[in-house]
């Protein structure tokens, strides 16, 4: 098969783990006798810093014209400027805008290997498996807004607007998921207070209903979901919100692995390229040092070949390939805890998966 990637490695540890899951896509492709193509495009603060646009419109038409999209990561100190008239992050919401990716989907899968590395207590996240579901493009994130007056007179507003066809499209797509995992689906909100989130329990209810009756669904408020995940997680299968409200659940979910260096993302739209990419930020603390841990951003490489390319069995192997590294005890530094001295680097990490794949 033929398929063309777009990089976009983006600001901080970006290049480096954006490098490491292009080599394992090159294994990839090698064993399976694919063609994958790739080229490298500008994103985020470096897009800033050469064209003075954080998605510049060269970058919008590459990602257009791709089979799927690997990103590594935006953002950084030297563009934190509260009052710039641009930063990198614009460039990810616009990028998401551009493509009609709405739907973020985050896997928060506990490794066995990794009990230990968990904050938690392995018999609270053992078992652990969910899958998110997140509404982006709708929600507070991009209602209307706006300040006005001075001094303590000075005000501010952010409004959060759904609409009917959004919840639509992002329930549906969850409970198509629930229906090839365990056939559960759990929908949150915050109905009892938000306008909008009523409007989103009675769509999401109506769907349900009408088009998955036979998937188990559930209701749980956004604060009692906070709770949830920290006392009984391995409860949850597949999670269906909105956009901020998933956007701060798979942060605190994230900590279940003891990791953000394990988590892939996806964010997908009804047709087009999809958009993969690790769920941390930039690290520039660590940036160029040699020490990220490039296994989420691979891990996101097998979203891409089963979500964008139909290439189950690639990204099992991925998958499966991340498991073995793992059982054979190797770390990188986020991952070794107090046992720093034992850790591998980013290029190290990479070529271990590389070479299980090519066994």
């Amino acid at each position: 098969m033929k398929h063309s990637i777009v990089l976009l490695p983006g600001d901080g540890i970006g290049p480096e783990i954006v490098e490491q899951a292009r080599l394992v896509l090159v294994a990839i492709a090698e064993r399976f006798g694919h063609e994958f193509t790739f080229s490298s495009q500008q994103i985020g603060g470096i897009a800033i810093d050469e064209t003075g646009d954080p998605l510049p419109q060269a970058t919008v038409d590459a990602c257009r014209s791709a089979s799927a999209i690997l990103l590594g990561a935006v953002g950084g100190p030297k563009w934190d400027d509260p009052s710039a008239k641009t930063r990198p992050e614009a460039g990810l919401l616009r990028i998401r805008k551009e493509l009609g990716l709405f739907a973020n989907l985050r896997p928060i899968k506990l490794f066995d290997q990794l009990a230990d590395a968990s904050p938690l207590r392995a018999d609270i996240v053992k078992g652990t498996d969910i899958l998110f579901f997140r509404e982006l493009t709708g929600g507070i994130y991009f209602g209307e807004s706006g300040s006005s007056g001075e001094g303590e007179d000075e005000t501010a507003f952010q409004s959060m607007t759904y609409s009917r066809s959004e919840v639509k499209r992002i329930v549906r797509m969850a409970a198509q998921a629930a229906r090839g995992r365990s056939n559960r689906l759990t929908s949150v909100d915050k109905a009892n207070v938000l306008e909008p989130s009523r409007l989103w329990r009675r769509v999401a209810a109506e769907v349900m209903a009408e088009e998955f009756p036979d998937v188990n669904y559930d209701v749980v408020l956004v604060d009692s979901m906070a709770m949830h995940l920290i006392n009984r997680p391995a409860d949850f299968d597949v999670v269906v919100t909105g956009n901020m409200f998933g956007d701060i659940l798979t942060d605190e979910a994230s900590m279940l692995p003891g990791s953000l260096g394990m988590l892939p993302s996806a964010s997908l739209g009804e047709s087009g390229p999809g958009l993969y990419e690790p769920i941390h930020g930039s690290a520039p603390d660590i940036a160029g040092k040699g020490i990220a841990n490039p296994l989420a951003t691979i891990l996101a490489s097998a979203m891409m070949l089963r979500h964008s390319m139909s290439l189950s069995e690639e990204a099992d192997l991925i998958e499966s390939a991340v498991a073995e590294v793992l059982a054979d005890g190797l770390r990188t530094s986020d991952l070794a805890r107090g046992d720093s001295d034992s850790a591998i680097g980013t290029e190290a990490m990479g070529a271990a998966v590389v070479a299980k794949i090519a066994k």
